[in-house]
């Protein structure tokens, strides 16, 4: 490393340390001169479901009636049912808890890739979540995640915030070169080290003025830091008064929506929810993961709201590492499966309608018995969806997924 890339990757790591708020990444290439035009103004919104949702409680094929003699206590029941789920079609219908989201099924924005996910065999939470935030299942070594490749193939705006992180830590997928900023809600009555007057008056003494690499990265924290808590002076209130909990992230669509809305620098966001290894008491209709999904089905909404007129080019992918087994457990919870659901939400979506290939319950077409085939690789939805609603070539998505190889036509997951 030059000495002045490493002078703007230490002065941005001392910003790390004292700014809750803006985590760059060891951010260096954010400062190099880009060139290329911008393609568009489309924004990319990823959120994690960690833990390994179940799909099978989401997205219920009630018209299956295995489904129902495998799961005796914490099946969906059919819709019309009392607690039933809601028909979106001939064999498929939708967690009541997810009914904000129907609006966006109807109006054909929203969409899900049946038996998805990652090829790796893992049952292991770490390593399949962190297979598919690097992107390359089965590679251990890979220092990047795929979401920050993807900025690496955008132009640079030279904003501070082209990625925006809703948690408390930088995640796995946005490690690599490109810089992100970190927005993590507070506890109450919890101040950050740059929020008290003397901490903040002594950093600017030192780095204010300045025209070196440390001065600059100095500058370009506090800008970051400066415009997110300009567009979440309300929600940041609201965090201070236990409105917004941290472990769950009840306000992340208004908070992410809004910011996209009003800062258009955002190129791409990434937001976290945990609690989803329902091993013991899952429940059905209702529940410990019935109140996962509402926080989730509200929280998407939300975001969208907030979006505006904005959602008309964002693209919304939700995605788990994994899925669930398809028969209940001996807790009434489930386990470890491989096979899921991608969700997708967005203006240009080809939505109203399921993408993939659907096996049935049947045990000849689970996988290894037990749980839902992965069919499609997680690879090929993001491959099909971002490349073209990001408008990237060939060679970057190869850049962003670096040894995949499609096998079999491309899924279309976006109108034209």
């Amino acid at each position: 490393m030059k000495r002045r890339e490493f002078l703007k990757a230490a002065g941005l790591a001392t910003l790390a340390g004292v700014l809750p708020g803006w985590d760059n990444s060891f951010g260096i290439s954010a400062f190099a001169l880009n060139e290329r035009k911008a393609q568009d103004d489309h924004k990319l919104v990823v959120v994690f479901l960690r833990g390994a949702l179940d799909g099978l409680s989401v997205l219920v094929p009630y018209d299956d009636a295995r489904y129902y003699s495998v799961r005796p206590k914490i099946a969906i029941p059919k819709p019309g049912q009392e607690g039933g789920a809601i028909k979106l079609d001939g064999s498929f219908a939708l967690h009541p808890n997810l009914a904000p989201l129907m609006p966006y099924w109807q109006n054909k924005t929203l969409s899900f890739v049946v038996n998805s996910g990652s090829p790796d065999p893992t049952r292991s939470h770490f390593d399949a979540q962190d297979y598919m935030e690097s992107g390359m299942p089965g590679n251990k070594v890979v220092s990047t995640g795929w979401l920050n490749r993807v900025l690496k193939e955008l132009p640079n705006n030279g904003s501070p915030v082209r990625a925006l992180n809703v948690g408390a830590t930088t995640p796995r997928i946005l490690q690599g070169p490109i810089a992100c900023a970190t927005y993590a809600p507070t506890a109450k009555n919890r101040m950050n080290a740059m929020e008290s007057p003397y901490i903040a008056r002594a950093f600017e003494k030192m780095y204010s003025g300045r025209t070196d690499d440390l001065g600059v990265a100095f500058a370009e924290g506090m800008e970051a830091r400066a415009t997110i808590n300009e567009k979440l002076s309300d929600q940041m209130t609201a965090a201070d008064q236990g409105a917004l909990q941290a472990n769950k992230f009840s306000g992340f669509g208004r908070q992410v929506g809004r910011l996209i809305k009003e800062e258009p620098k955002i190129q791409v966001a990434f937001v976290d929810l945990g609690g989803f290894d329902t091993h013991v008491n899952q429940g059905a209709s209702k529940g410990q993961l019935a109140n996962n999904l509402n926080v989730v089905g509200k929280g998407l909404s939300e975001l969208i709201s907030s979006l505006g007129n904005t959602y008309e080019k964002t693209l919304i992918m939700v995605m788990s590492e994994f899925g669930r087994t398809v028969k209940e457990n001996g807790n009434g919870g489930t386990d470890h499966g491989h096979g899921n659901f991608i969700w997708l939400l967005g203006g240009n979506v080809d939505g109203g309608k399921l993408h993939g290939n659907w096996s049935g319950l049947n045990d000849r077409a689970l996988y290894e018995g037990r749980d839902l085939p992965v069919l499609t690789d997680f690879r090929s939805v993001l491959t099909d969806g971002i490349s073209q609603h990001l408008g990237l070539s060939a060679k970057q998505t190869d850049a962003i997924f670096p040894g995949y190889s499609r096998k079999g036509a491309p899924l279309k997951v976006l109108k034209g």
